[in-house]
C-alpha cells in the first residue's frame, strides 16, 4: 500500500520551500512579472538553499536527494508564483538531467557542478515551429564533419525556457544526424524512422543566435527563447549519450518531466484555494463574509478537491519513479489532471475575487494567466489521454 505521508526529511525541506515562497518570493514577484525582467536575486537564493541540485548526487555537487523532492519544491514555489517554479522545474529536469543521465564521465565534471549549484541554467532545445506536439518531425540537422571532429548544426527551436538568460550555459538540442526518409509520428508516441540524437550546444558558441523574449499571456518573470543554429559547431564530444537515441532519450525526460509539471500544477491549484479562502473571510458584501454564502462555500470545496486529488496523483506517480516501477501512464494522468485542476481553479478564484481578480495586483491574475500553458507544455492535454489510452492496451 502506497503512503503518501512526507518522510521528516521531506516535510523539512516542504517547510523550507515554503518560508522562502512566502518570505522572499511572494513580495517581489509581481514587479518582476508586471515589467517581464527575470528574477536574478531570486535564482541566485535558490541556488544558494541547493534546490538546483536536489535530485542529483553530492559528487556532482547536489544535495543526495530525488525526484520527489524537487518535485515537492515545485509545488511550494508554484503555490505563490509559476514563473520561479518553472525556472526550477527546466533547469533541473530538461537542463542538468539529461546531462546527469546520458552524459559521459568528463560531461559530467564539466557542467553538473555548475548546474546543481545554481551558478549557470541548462535548457532543453526539442521543439521546432513545425513540429509542435509531433517532436519526431525534427528539422534541425547535425551533420557530421571527419575533418574537423565536429558537428555542424543547423535548424531552429522554440519555446525553450531558460535559454537566454545571463547564466545559461548549455542547451542540448535534438537534431536529425543521419536523415533518411519518413515523417513524423503523430504524437510523438512512437519512435521515428529518422536517427535522432541529442547534443550539447554551450551559450555563446558561434552560429548559434539566441532571439528576444517572447511576448506571453503569462510565466512573465521566466525566460522563453526562439533559438537558430547557422552552420554551429561543436565538438564530436558533445555529443549526449548514444547517437541516434536522441529521441528515446527525450521520451523518458518527459516522461519524469510531467510528473514535475503536475506537482508545480498542484502548487498553483493549491495557490488558488489559499487566495480564495483568504478573500472570502475578508471580503464582506450584503453585511456579511462572503464566505457565508453557500455557493463560495462549494466552490472553495471543489478547489480544495482538485488540488488533493492533483496531489495524490503526482505523488502516486513520483513514488513509482522512486522504487523503479512503471510509471509512464501514473506520470501521464497526473498531468492531465493537476493541469486541468489548475485551469478550473484558477478561473473560480477569478470569479471568487470578481473585480478584483482582474487586477493585477492579485496573485489570482497572475494565476489565471500561468495556468493555461500547464495544458500544453510538456505533452497536451490530447497526447496525455492518447498516452492513457495507450497504456490501456486500446491505442497499439
Amino acid at each position: 500500500m502506497l503512503d503518501h505521508r512526507l518522510s521528516t526529511e521531506h516535510e523539512e525541506l516542504r517547510r523550507t520551500v515554503a518560508e522562502f515562497a512566502n518570505d522572499l518570493v511572494a513580495p517581489k514577484i509581481g514587479e518582476f512579472y508586471e515589467q517581464g525582467e527575470f528574477p536574478y536575486e531570486i535564482v541566485r537564493e535558490m541556488g544558494r538553499m541547493g534546490l538546483f541540485g536536489l535530485p542529483f548526487p553530492e559528487e556532482y555537487g547536489g544535495m543526495g536527494g530525488d525526484y520527489f523532492a524537487l518535485c515537492i519544491a515545485l509545488e511550494e514555489l508554484a503555490r505563490v508564483d509559476s514563473s520561479v517554479a518553472i525556472t526550477l522545474e527546466a533547469a533541473v529536469s530538461l537542463g542538468a538531467m539529461p546531462v546527469y543521465l546520458f552524459g559521459t564521465d568528463e560531461q559530467k565534471r564539466t557542467w553538473l557542478p555548475r548546474l546543481t549549484s545554481g551558478e549557470m541554467l541548462g535548457a532543453f532545445g526539442l521543439t521546432e515551429p513545425e513540429g509542435g506536439t509531433d517532436a519526431g518531425a525534427t528539422r534541425t540537422t547535425a551533420r557530421y564533419d571527419g575533418a574537423t571532429d565536429e558537428w555542424v548544426i543547423n535548424g531552429t527551436k522554440c519555446f525553450i525556457t531558460n535559454s537566454g538568460t545571463d547564466i545559461t550555459g548549455l542547451v542540448t538540442v535534438t537534431a536529425l544526424t543521419e536523415p533518411t526518409a519518413g515523417s513524423g509520428t503523430g504524437g510523438g508516441t512512437l519512435a521515428p524512422t529518422r536517427e535522432i540524437s541529442s547534443i550539447i550546444v554551450p551559450a555563446g558558441t558561434p552560429g548559434f543566435q539566441v532571439s528576444k523574449k517572447y511576448s506571453k499571456v503569462g510565466w512573465n518573470a521566466s525566460d522563453t527563447r526562439e533559438l537558430s543554429f547557422t552552420d554551429c559547431r561543436v565538438p564530436a564530444a558533445n555529443l549526449l549519450g548514444t547517437r541516434g537515441r536522441g529521441y528515446a532519450q527525450f521520451l523518458r525526460i518527459l516522461d519524469e518531466g510531467r510528473i514535475a509539471i503536475a506537482a508545480l500544477a498542484t502548487g498553483l491549484a493549491q495557490g488558488c484555494v489559499d487566495q480564495s479562502v483568504t478573500y472570502a473571510g475578508t471580503r464582506r458584501a450584503f453585511g456579511r463574509p462572503i464566505g457565508a454564502n453557500q455557493v463560495i462555500q462549494f466552490k472553495l470545496a471543489d478547489m480544495e478537491m482538485r488540488a488533493h486529488t492533483s496531489r495524490l496523483a503526482w505523488r502516486d506517480a513520483a513514488s513509482r519513479l522512486l522504487h523503479a516501477e512503471p510509471f509512464k501512464k501514473e506520470a501521464a494522468i497526473a498531468k492531465l489532471y493537476a493541469s486541468e485542476a489548475a485551469v478550473d481553479n484558477a478561473r473560480e478564484a477569478t470569479q471568487i475575487h470578481g473585480g478584483y481578480g482582474f487586477m493585477n495586483e492579485f496573485p489570482v491574475a497572475r494565476f489565471w494567466r500561468d495556468c493555461k500553458i500547464l495544458e500544453i507544455g510538456e505533452g497536451t492535454s490530447e497526447v496525455q489521454r492518447m498516452l492513457i489510452a495507450r497504456e490501456l492496451g486500446v491505442n497499439p
